[in-house]
């Protein structure tokens, strides 16, 4: 079983994922091929959300 984590676009009415072409080849996937697709949404990860402010530095005698 091979795990990807796509994007999901809106292709007239429909929402669609795009299977990269390294994960089709290692499950032996082509066109016209059926396959079964789990879904899930992913957690957000905020990690790096507040890039640029920098590191938080104490300034010596305010609030001892």
């Amino acid at each position: 079983m091979f795990q990807v984590v796509a994007r999901v676009r809106r292709v007239g009415g429909s929402l669609m994922i795009t299977l990269p072409k390294e994960a089709a080849d290692a499950e032996g996937i082509r066109e016209d091929s059926v396959v079964t697709v789990r879904v899930a949404k992913r957690r957000r990860d905020s990690f790096g959300a507040l890039r640029g402010i920098g590191p938080w530095e104490h300034d010596e005698g305010e609030h001892d």
